[in-house]
């Protein structure tokens, strides 16, 4: 049956999966990095993880970050600016004294204001950085000759006005001395030069950032484990600028390594493809599970990116490990493992330090799947992020101590991402919600929620149409014994078979194990109870989409019976029409007869779950006997042709049923009755 179903396979499934691997290699080699020629990745303050690295060429050797930000914050300190004194200022200021004829006034004032001058006048705000400290001395320019002088006797116009306000004792000369309108006339004698200011502290600012020297041809830029210094990192930077100009003077071309970056993306995305192609057909075979696992990969590789671009190292941040948990929920660890790796590995070209990033993901992700294994209960994602920060942190302590034998490089930044991303991984929880409610998967932990009996549908069930329900119990019993004897999901099929006749709350009466004593169809045509049978399957449909429940269990409601026929009301037409070529659709299940294990396995154990309660006695032989007969006439009709069920599951299953009905009806001990002798006391126990 399985080779037939892979025969089916149409060539639209295969392109969708094709065109998936290639839109995803294309999404994540278009948001790439693509430097042009930087192959380090490296950080200041953390060890140089390569080999040494030996210069091709002469490298010179810049100043620092670190010293240049001294240099400029030392020269903004202690920069001396540049003025330019003006000699005939004075002789401006005098000449616009006003004259006041038949006295002396006039000289007198000028001869003081001389005096004054020749000390040295500046503008309002150089007085007051020289007040405040900030301009101890200047430098003069005085006829192309520059000289350092002394700030402390230089004065401004308001000081000069001020000090002859209150120096001058003759009321005469007062008198002139208010009205010659002195503040308007003051001016600075001294002045700033702003181009020679400026001339003069860049020239001091790349003297004190100038070159430090050159490393030669052949000489060592860094060796492997070293802590990368500033300086360090300065003349790694430098050595990547020149490596860059003799790549593009030889002409080499950006899109070589675009392509490169693609083909790399491309072979990891091809392993996966096989993996999923040779060992895990259920999610090849499924185009939305297929696309569910490419979409996941290029999303948290667009996560990891955005945050490792616009947080220092917060790749580290990224929850990858969500990944193999989403994946085992939905599918298995093998699969999940191998998910991961593949992430990892595509994540790890943008990293820093892809040794360190591939070895702490694969431990968590490990970790990960090896604690979860089955989520039956949502608070183990809790406990398994537990486990995830736990292994991070050894991790992270083993390649401090690997790398540079000692843990003085230890960050506890680093140690802080990693307990967040350990704690982000728990946000499985709330991604399984959606990804069951967009691609219609189904986890373990809803699966055991919605076999809970006190689920209100459930209940219902239990309430109105209490044979049914009971019916719905041993079926499901029975099914997910066979189910996990032959490798299908047993939880699923249990939680399906739970739900398989709710459609029958409709009209509970019309069907046999709710009777009692008294049943309907007795007055209806075959036809008429066959219509009121087979809607069970519709009307069931319509109860679950009002529950909400998902997809996957109400495939179990629409196949369990497949395109079979109600038989017992067609048989009865047909004896009662013996001579009408009698029409089997009105008769016939819409359908669609099982497409999965886990329905084929149910229609199994429903057939054989009601058969068997007709037996006049259940004996181990006529059990085997009735269990080989209903499944081999299923097989026979073409039941589970659309499954992919394997020939060799169906013993398996036949035995699994046996072997429950068995035990089921196993002959029981007929107790005597009790001897006339006996105590009244033995009575009461």
């Amino acid at each position: 049956m399985h080779k037939q179903i892979l025969k089916k396979l149409s060539k639209k499934a295969v392109v969708v999966r094709l065109l998936t691997c290639v839109a995803a290699a294309i999404m994540i080699t278009y948001f790439y990095p693509h430097p042009e020629s930087n192959h380090y990745n490296y950080e200041q303050n953390r060890p140089w993880n390569y080999a040494k690295l030996i210069a091709p060429f002469d490298i010179p050797i810049h100043a620092d970050s670190t010293t240049i930000l001294a240099a400029r914050d030392s020269l903004e300190a202690h920069f001396v600016p540049v003025y330019e004194i003006n000699q005939l200022m004075i002789d401006s200021v005098i000449a616009e004294l006003p004259p006041v004829p038949g006295t002396n006034y006039r000289n007198e004032l000028a001869a003081r204001l001389r005096k004054i001058y020749s000390s040295g006048v500046v503008d309002g705000q150089t007085r007051e950085n020289i007040t405040d400290g900030r301009l101890p001395k200047v430098r003069i320019l005085d006829k192309n000759v520059l000289s350092e002088m002394s700030t402390s006797h230089f004065t401004s116009a308001r000081d000069i006005y001020l000090r002859l306000d209150s120096t001058i004792t003759d009321p005469g000369l007062h008198q002139y001395f208010s009205s010659a309108n002195l503040q308007n006339i003051l001016r600075p004698n001294i002045i700033y030069n702003d181009a020679e200011s400026r001339r003069h502290y860049d020239y001091d600012y790349l003297t004190l950032t100038a070159d430090r020297g050159v490393i030669q041809q052949g000489q060592t830029i860094i060796d492997k484990g070293t802590i990368i210094s500033p300086q360090d990192f300065t003349n790694l930077r430098t050595y990547e600028r020149m490596i860059e100009a003799s790549i593009t003077k030889a002409g080499k071309s950006d899109w070589l390594m675009l392509f490169g970056q693609f083909l790399y993306v491309v072979m990891l995305i091809i392993v996966l493809y096989g993996y999923l192609m040779f060992y895990n057909r259920r999610i090849y075979n499924e185009v939305r599970a297929f696309s569910f696992i490419m979409l996941l990969i290029t999303v948290f590789f667009l996560v990891a990116l955005a945050l490792n671009t616009f947080v220092g190292s917060g790749i580290y941040i990224a929850p990858l490990t969500i990944v193999p948990v989403l994946v085992l929920v939905f599918f298995d660890g093998r699969t999940a493992l191998m998910v991961s790796s593949v992430l990892t590995l595509i994540c790890a070209a943008i990293t820093s330090f892809p040794l360190e990033f591939i070895f702490l993901q694969f431990s968590a992700a490990s970790v990960a799947v090896y604690t979860l294994r089955k989520l039956n209960q949502r608070s183990e994602l809790l406990r398994t992020a537990g486990f995830v920060a736990a292994t991070y942190l050894i991790a992270y302590v083993a390649l401090e101590l690997l790398m540079n034998g000692t843990l003085e490089g230890f960050a506890w930044r680093m140690v802080v991402y990693l307990i967040v991303n350990a704690a982000l991984s728990s946000m499985a929880y709330v991604l399984m919600s959606g990804v069951e409610r967009l691609f219609g998967f189904i986890s373990e932990v809803t699966l055991v929620e919605l076999a809970d009996t006190n689920n209100p549908l459930l209940r219902q069930l239990n309430d109105e149409c209490p044979g049914t329900f009971q019916h719905s119990l041993s079926v499901s019993n029975l099914a997910a014994d066979a189910a996990k004897r032959i490798g299908a999901n047993e939880q699923l099929v249990r939680a399906g078979a739970l739900y398989h006749d709710v459609g029958k709350l409709s009209n509970p009466a019309f069907f046999t194990e709710n009777q009692h004593g008294v049943n309907p169809h007795d007055s209806l045509q075959p036809e008429q109870s066959a219509r009121i049978v087979i809607n069970h399957v519709s009307d069931g449909l319509r109860r679950a989409d009002k529950a909400g429940l998902p997809a996957v269990i109400k495939d179990f409601i629409r196949e369990h019976h497949g395109r079979g026929k109600a038989k017992y009301f067609y048989y009865t037409y047909c004896k009662l029409h013996p001579d009408e070529v009698v029409d089997p659709a009105p008769f016939a299940y819409p359908g669609p007869n099982p497409r999965s294990r886990e329905t084929a396995v149910l229609m199994m154990a429903d057939a054989v779950e009601a058969a068997s309660r007709s037996l006049q006695e259940h004996t181990p032989r006529s059990i085997s006997a009735l269990v080989n007969k209903i499944i081999d006439n299923q097989i026979s009709e073409g039941m589970f042709n659309e499954s992919p069920l394997e020939f060799r599951d169906v013993p398996v299953i036949k035995e699994a049923f046996i072997k429950r009905l068995k035990t089921i009806y196993h002959s029981r001990i007929v107790y005597p009755d009790a001897p006339k002798n006996v105590s009244p006391a033995v009575h009461d126990q």
